[in-house]
């Protein structure tokens, strides 16, 4: 059957995809995990909707789709960083950085660093890219998180750049939303974050550690 958009959608639904099938009987865990993101963050959407009245606006609906979009395109990336410890495509990538990054430094970085000692870079990748789909998808913590996703995604921008199969600003256009969600708050629209600020008091006031983290994470 011909891909298209449509059909490729049902497949990401589904666990039909080539990274959800290379995972065995793990897809099903794995996509029962996105499901119970995607739901938690359509309940964030009614909770605030119904309770906060600021929210009920098309530019916060907006940022919300969008910042669940880009959670599911982080969470697509996550599957092919499986299986754990090192994918044969994580493996690939990393070596192509470690020949095409657009500074010597980084190269050898990951020459001498990362790629000798992949069984422990694997893990983070793959963490780090869960992270990143769970915060957008939820909108929890995600100027904190977003701070970390420009970071991730530079790397990946100099990594590759010298890359002829690569489009450096693929990677920048990345970065510059990311950026945006940042400067947006974009897990005030819709999202945990803004339900956190509005119904958890210590998260309002800024009081202990984690109020306080989550109030200027979020």
């Amino acid at each position: 059957m011909p891909e298209n958009p449509i059909t490729n959608i049902w497949q990401f639904l589904t666990a039909a995809t080539n990274d959800y099938v290379h995972q065995g009987g793990w897809r099903y865990l794995i996509l029962a995990l996105f499901w119970i993101l995607l739901l938690v963050s359509i309940a964030m959407v009614i909770r605030n909707w119904q309770e906060d009245p600021s929210q009920r606006s098309g530019r916060h609906l907006g940022i919300w789709l969008v910042r669940v979009l880009i959670g599911c395109m982080w969470f697509q990336g996550m599957l092919w960083k499986l299986p754990l410890p090192v994918s044969d495509g994580l493996q690939y990538w990393t070596e192509q950085e470690s020949t095409n990054a657009a500074f010597e430094f980084h190269r050898t970085f990951l020459k001498d660093v990362v790629l000798p000692h992949m069984t422990i870079f694997g893990p983070i990748v793959f963490l780090a890219e869960l992270v990143f789909a769970g915060s957008m998808i939820l909108g929890l913590a995600v100027r904190f998180v977003g701070v970390l996703a420009i970071a991730y995604t530079l790397q990946l921008w100099l990594g590759l750049y010298d890359n002829s199969s690569e489009w450096p600003w693929t990677y920048m256009f990345l970065a510059l939303l990311m950026f945006l969600f940042v400067v947006e708050a974009a897990g005030r629209s819709l999202g945990l974050d803004a339900w956190l600020r509005r119904e958890v008091p210590a998260v309002r006031d800024g009081k202990g550690f984690l109020g306080w983290f989550f109030k200027m994470a979020g």
